[in-house]
């Protein structure tokens, strides 16, 4: 049991710096991003490549240290973004969301089919896992935990000096209102890609949390769902531009999903094949519940911007 519970809170730990990076382009830019997942498999796929052992499945077999494989994952994020938002950052709304969906959906059928690059649908095996050698695999987790939490928390204090710096009041500044922004001698779109940048890199860093914590990957975790949408429902329901609400929303979204799991044990066979359409339907009624009820998420954004004007 408490072994089940480490998980949840790494796993948590894990969505809620994909949800931290969603939070600076959106809740503090007002950028919607709609490819999280492109930006978190890039940073997954390219830590397993460069750290893995020699392997002739796959791209790969450089054996490099851990620590260049999370350089990696943010490294490569950092860039395809950079690329990706000279013509994307002329867009704005629904239009800049779509076209990021899109990116995302490209990239997911790379990933899919180019089995030399990523070993196809089988994904990647043997991905090194720190330290695991010399860890008794009983209390492997707890390791792990701290890692990921301290990933966690470095991420929330980037992101959180970030934004109270003057550079992120800019970045609200573009959120509230964008033209004024601009008439004031700002260069937005500049702030907007290193906004989006930085964003993206810490999206990259969290799919290299994950892809060593489980030593595996393959293209079936990056669906849209549990890779965009999924982020997307904790932002909303921790409270949009607010990092610790943000980091809330994340362990409780988790939760709600993995104790839906559990339902299998109390419900007829017949229902319990369909639980993976239930949890979605979960999803669906979480997101409803938290628009009626506090459209401004667990923790809302109006001291934040209280502060901004202070």
């Amino acid at each position: 049991m408490i072994s089940y519970f480490v998980s949840f809170l790494i796993m948590g730990s894990i969505y809620a710096m994909a949800a931290l990076a969603l939070n600076l382009q959106w809740g503090f830019t007002g950028l919607m991003n709609f490819g999280i997942g492109a930006f978190y498999m890039l940073g997954a796929y390219t830590s397993a490549i460069l750290t893995c052992p020699a392997t002739t499945e796959h791209l790969g077999g450089f054996g490099l240290p851990l620590v260049v494989g999370f350089a990696g994952a943010a490294l490569v994020p950092g860039v395809v973004a950079f690329l990706i938002g000279f013509p994307a950052l002329r867009l704005r709304g629904g239009t800049f969301a779509i076209a990021l969906l899109a990116i995302h959906e490209t990239l997911l059928l790379t990933v899919r089919n180019e089995s030399w690059l990523t070993n196809g649908v089988w994904g990647i095996r043997g991905i090194p896992r720190p330290f695991f050698e010399v860890i008794n695999p009983r209390h492997y987790g707890y390791f792990y935990l701290i890692i990921a939490g301290g990933l966690l928390i470095l991420a929330y204090l980037a992101i959180t000096k970030s934004v109270g710096s003057p550079w992120g009041r800019i970045l609200r500044g573009i959120s509230e209102d964008e033209d004024l922004t601009s008439m004031s001698g700002k260069n937005c779109w500049s702030y907007k890609m290193q906004s989006f940048v930085f964003g993206s890199m810490v999206m990259g860093i969290a799919g290299a949390t994950y892809v060593h914590y489980t030593g595996f990957v393959s293209p079936q975790v990056f669906n849209p769902l549990m890779s965009t949408f999924y982020v997307w429902l904790i932002v909303m329901v921790g409270g949009t531009g607010n990092n610790k609400g943000v980091i809330v929303g994340a362990f409780l979204v988790w939760a709600i999903w993995v104790g839906s799991d559990f339902l299998t044990d109390f419900v007829p066979a017949a229902v319990a094949t369909r639980i993976g359409f239930i949890r979605m339907l979960f999803v669906g009624i979480i997101l409803t519940v938290t628009i009626l009820t506090r459209p401004q998420g667990i923790l809302s954004r109006k001291r934040l911007i209280a502060d901004w004007y202070r």
